[in-house]
Parts: C-alpha cells; sequence; structure tokens
C-alpha cells in the first residue's frame, strides 16, 4: 500500500474515532417521538438521555486522558469501544426512559475514548505544522456526521423499530475497533513513569490547566461549540414540534444545516496557507456574533419561518468549521508528553458545556427556537472576549509553552 494511501485511511479511521460519538448523538434525533411513545413519556424525558450521553462523554474524558498517557493509546481505546458497544446493545432491551437515561451515559463513557484518542493520536503522528490542517479533515469526517446519522436515523425509525438505531450504532462500533486495529499506529509509547494516583492525575491536569494556550483556547473552543450543543439539544421540539415536520423531513433538515461545517472545514485548509489559526478564529467569531444577533433579531420582528430558520442557523454553525480545528491545534500545541491530558481535559470541557446547555434548553420551557438563538447568541460573545482578552492582555505576559 502507497504511503499516501495509508495516510488516507489513518485520516478516515481517525474520524471515525472522533466522530463516534457525535454519530451517537445525532442518528437517534429523529426516534424522539417513537421512544417516547414506546417508552410512555414525552420528547423533554428523552431529552434527558441527551444530557446523560453530554455528562457521561465529559466525565469520561478525564478518566481516559491518563490512561492513555500512562498504557498508550490503543489498550484504553479498546476497552473504551468495548463499553460503546455492549451499552448499544444494551439500550435495545430497556422498558422505561430511566434505563435509556442510564445506557446512554455509559454509551458515552465508551465513546469518548475514541474522541480523547483520536486527539491524542493527531499529537503524535502528526508534524505541528500539520495538526490544523489535520483536524480540518478529521472536522470532515465529523461534520459528515449530522448529514448521515440523521438522515439514516430518520430511515430506520421511519421503516424499522427504533431499537434498530441502536443495533447500528452497536454494529458501527466494532467496524471502528477494526479500523482501528488495521489502519492506526500505536502513536506515543506508554510512559510508565506516569503514575495514576488520584494526587498525581490531578497535578497532571493542574499542569496543563494553568497554561494560557491550554485555558483560552480550550475555553474558546468549548464556549463557541455550545451554540452547537444548544440547536443539538432543541432541534427535536423546534423541527418536530414547532414546524411539525416528519422523521425523515427532519433528517434532512439536520442534513442540510450540517453542510455549512463540511464545507467552512475544508475552507480552513485553504485559508490556513495564508492566514494563521489565530487571525482565522478571530474573523469566524466575528462572523459568528453579526449573525447571532441578526438570528436573534429576525425572530423578535417575526421574519422567521422554516426556510430562514435553515439558512440563518446553517451559516452560523458553518464558522464551527473554522473555529473548532484551529483552536484544537493551538490547545493542543505546547504538549507533547501530556497529549493525552490536554485532549482530556479539552474534550471534558466541550462536551461539559454541552450537558449544561443541552439541560437548560430541555427543562426550561420554550416554544420555537427563541431560547435557541438567545444561547447560541450568548456562547459567540462569550467565545470572542475570552479570545480576545487571550491575545491582548494574557499572552503577551505569559508566553509559555509547556
Amino acid at each position: 500500500m502507497s504511503e499516501r494511501k495509508k495516510k488516507l485511511y489513518l485520516i478516515l479511521s481517525l474520524g471515525f474515532l472522533s466522530a463516534i460519538g457525535p454519530f451517537s448523538i445525532d442518528m437517534y434525533l429523529p426516534g424522539f417521538n417513537e421512544i417516547a411513545v414506546d417508552l410512555n413519556t414525552d420528547i423533554a424525558h428523552i431529552g434527558l438521555s441527551l444530557s446523560s450521553f453530554f455528562i457521561g462523554i465529559s466525565v469520561g474524558q478525564l478518566i481516559y486522558g491518563p490512561l492513555l498517557d500512562r498504557f498508550g493509546r490503543k489498550g484504553p481505546l479498546y476497552i473504551g469501544l468495548g463499553i460503546y458497544i455492549i451499552s448499544s446493545f444494551a439500550s435495545v432491551l430497556v422498558h422505561d426512559a430511566d434505563q435509556l437515561i442510564g445506557l446512554r451515559f455509559f454509551q458515552a463513557l465508551g465513546s469518548c475514548a475514541g474522541m480523547v484518542a483520536s486527539r491524542a493520536l493527531v499529537r503524535d503522528l502528526f508534524p505541528i505544522s500539520e495538526i490544523a490542517k489535520t483536524f480540518s479533515y478529521l472536522m470532515l469526517v465529523i461534520a459528515l456526521s449530522p448529514i448521515i446519522a440523521p438522515t439514516f436515523g430518520g430511515f430506520l425509525a421511519f421503516r424499522f423499530p427504533w431499537q434498530s438505531i441502536f443495533i447500528t450504532l452497536g454494529i458501527i462500533g466494532i467496524l471502528t475497533i477494526l479500523s482501528t486495529v488495521y489502519w492506526i499506529p500505536s502513536g506515543r509509547e506508554p510512559d510508565k513513569t506516569k503514575s495514576l494516583k488520584p494526587k498525581s492525575i490531578l497535578k497532571s491536569y493542574a499542569e496543563v490547566a494553568i497554561n494560557p494556550h491550554f485555558y483560552i483556547y480550550a475555553v474558546v473552543s468549548s464556549v463557541s461549540f455550545s451554540g452547537l450543543y444548544a440547536y443539538i439539544g432543541g432541534s427535536a421540539d423546534l423541527f418536530l414540534n414547532y414546524y411539525k415536520l416528519s422523521q425523515q423531513e427532519y433528517g434532512i433538515i439536520f442534513a442540510v444545516i450540517s453542510i455549512g461545517m463540511t464545507i467552512s472545514g475544508q475552507i480552513n485548509t485553504i485559508l490556513l496557507k495564508k492566514f494563521s489559526s489565530e487571525k482565522i478564529t478571530f474573523n469566524a467569531l466575528v462572523i459568528q456574533c453579526i449573525i447571532g444577533v441578526v438570528m436573534l433579531l429576525m425572530y423578535e420582528v417575526g421574519w422567521v419561518n422554516l426556510f430562514t430558520t435553515v439558512i440563518i442557523i446553517c451559516i452560523f454553525l458553518s464558522m464551527l468549521g473554522l473555529i473548532f480545528p484551529n483552536t484544537s491545534a493551538m490547545t493542543l500545541e505546547p504538549f507533547s508528553r501530556n497529549a493525552g491530558t490536554a485532549s482530556a481535559l479539552m474534550g471534558s470541557l466541550q462536551l461539559g458545556m454541552g450537558a449544561m446547555v443541552t439541560g437548560i434548553v430541555n427543562v426550561i420551557p420554550h416554544h420555537g427556537g427563541h431560547l435557541i438563538y438567545i444561547i447560541m447568541l450568548i456562547c459567540c460573545v462569550v467565545s470572542i472576549l475570552v479570545f480576545q482578552i487571550g491575545t491582548v492582555k494574557v499572552f503577551p505576559k505569559y508566553n509559555t509553552i509547556t
């Protein structure tokens, strides 16, 4: 096999690892109505299974980070994927919403191993100059998830019982293990000096957290991405209940909105040839804030319908295709020895905020997209403020590389 093909399979496999969590979120959203009816509850209750998934994925990443540094990348990864597969198949057997909420937590604990390991492996296997570009390629695979997953999930929910969605996710987990075995190198060697005592683990996380490159760029990435989770958390209610779409129509709309992220992620690889990651990120945040203001104002004056809702959300979320690859690269750049720990802490922060935002969307009573638009605007405003504080106030004082 040629080196070019090996690199292609490597990036695709890393993309699958990165996308298994998002795929597990997006694929079951079109089945919310059927799941709620079958389990004798409402969509809001089923929505808590989304929050439990985010909680599990944020907590689990903190567990896998030190394990990936101590034992190497693949051992903990296989264990995590095993947990994911078992939880996926077990979800077929649930009899009430609370059981589903619990199993989604464990499914998340398994899936986050792939998310942490994939970021750490990018740091291991690619030179620093190629990290942002590689994350853009991974973003393509991740962005395909909300295009393919809800469409396929809507088809399954329409043609078969909703349990077929979780059977499919279990099969995807098995295929992901196989691609990892055959196409992904081991990455950094296990660090036997790494202690797994709680005090040592906390010290490792503290060393990462106090680095200005980490806490500025990780917060920018996490807060800006929370706008996506606000949309994900409220999209089922917005499109299924407010706009009265079918499951298949919802899946198609979800896919259309996600196309923007796919395109912008690849535009980022072109922009990186001429502009720095910092400049691309700042301009994307500015555009996102402008779109957020327009989005909320249009709702307030009654200029929103299904068409304008889809277009404006698509443009808003497309900026994440520029923000996420660059902030991820800038966050992990200072770390080589602690790449697993840094990747875990970054991912935990992102998903922890995602859990909080989806919880807010599902708990606070609302109708239509008003609450979603408010949260999305708050997220991009906070992100650009943190970015500016970092570049203007923090980095000039602390030019530290760990």
